[in-house]
């Protein structure tokens, strides 16, 4: 790449001896500064020419899969088979959980209102904060908490204390998530095969039984937790693990928001159009000024 001189971005360019400072002329910098500005190790973009992570993208279509384009986009590396497929799993396993969740009901909404369908998808998606969609990144960190060295019970203990919700177990909707057992078993295989380590595995496992300890009921493990697992065994790091997750739930919140707008409907709100929202205000009253 040629080192041409391009002017600075703060004026246009002027000629020599036109005034603009020491010499006559307005500071230069160079077409490599410029082109560096946005410089990625991500994709490289030519003429006739797409490369991902140095892969020309004609050689990856047909022979990876989506997960792994996903992995290798993060990592820079094509993950093992077994890798790739306990990545697929989990995002699998969270694409969607119905209209009841805020972010999908959200999205159904606002395609009912003709903002289009990428408005659609990114309002359900803009939804996924820390309290709807957060839980999984909440719950990595609390693994790498046990993993150096902190006591589950402790950890159980401190949480009873603020009276919070210990990340990624429990759920508000199901007795026993059906997709912890399933996650969980892929979890175990990659680790008898020496794919990943085990210690977030060991980590969760303890904190369900230090939920259970002194309890009628078990609370078990949630998607959340369970995608935690896998996410930290794989060595993604814990916002990663939430940008994953934000991934995997826009393919539910894509498929809600384009059935709302095959359906046809318009400016469909919260609730049934006979149904009215509760009031618990002041009651009815007149404004009285006076004569």
């Amino acid at each position: 790449m040629s080192d041409t001189a391009v002017p600075a971005d703060d004026g246009p360019a002027r000629e020599p001896g036109n005034g603009g400072g020491a010499g006559g002329s307005e500071a230069l910098i160079s077409e490599r500064a410029v082109t560096d500005w946005w410089s990625t190790a991500v994709s490289e973009i030519r003429p006739g020419e797409i490369r991902l992570r140095g892969y020309p993208v004609e050689e990856l279509i047909g022979h990876i899969t989506f997960a792994e384009q996903i992995w290798l986009m993060l990592r820079g590396e094509l993950p093992t088979p077994l890798q790739g497929r306990l990545l697929e799993a989990a995002l699998v396993a969270a694409v969607d959980h119905g209209p009841q969740a805020p972010s999908i009901a959200a999205a159904r909404m606002a395609a009912t209102c003709g903002v289009g369908l990428n408005s659609a998808v990114a309002t359900g998606a803009g939804l996924l904060g820390d309290v709807h969609g957060g839980a999984g990144q909440q719950c990595m960190e609390v693994l790498h908490r046990i993993a150096a060295g902190e006591d589950a019970r402790a950890i159980v203990a401190e949480y009873r204390r603020r009276r919070a919700y210990i990340p990624g177990f429990g759920h508000r909707f199901h007795p026993r998530d059906p997709r912890r057992d399933p996650l969980l078993a892929l979890v175990r295989e990659a680790v008898a095969e020496g794919e990943t380590p085990g210690w977030a595995l060991e980590a969760g496992l303890a904190l369900e039984a230090a939920l259970a300890e002194g309890r009628d009921r078990s609370v078990p493990m949630n998607i959340d937790g369970a995608t935690a697992i896998i996410y930290a065994e794989l060595g993604f790091p814990s916002e990663l693990g939430r940008g994953l997750f934000v991934l995997s739930r826009s393919v539910g919140i894509l498929a809600h928001a384009w059935e709302e707008t095959e359906n046809g409907a318009r400016i469909k709100g919260p609730l049934p159009r006979p149904l009215l929202a509760g009031y618990h205000g002041t009651p009815k009253r007149h404004l009285d000024r006076g004569a």
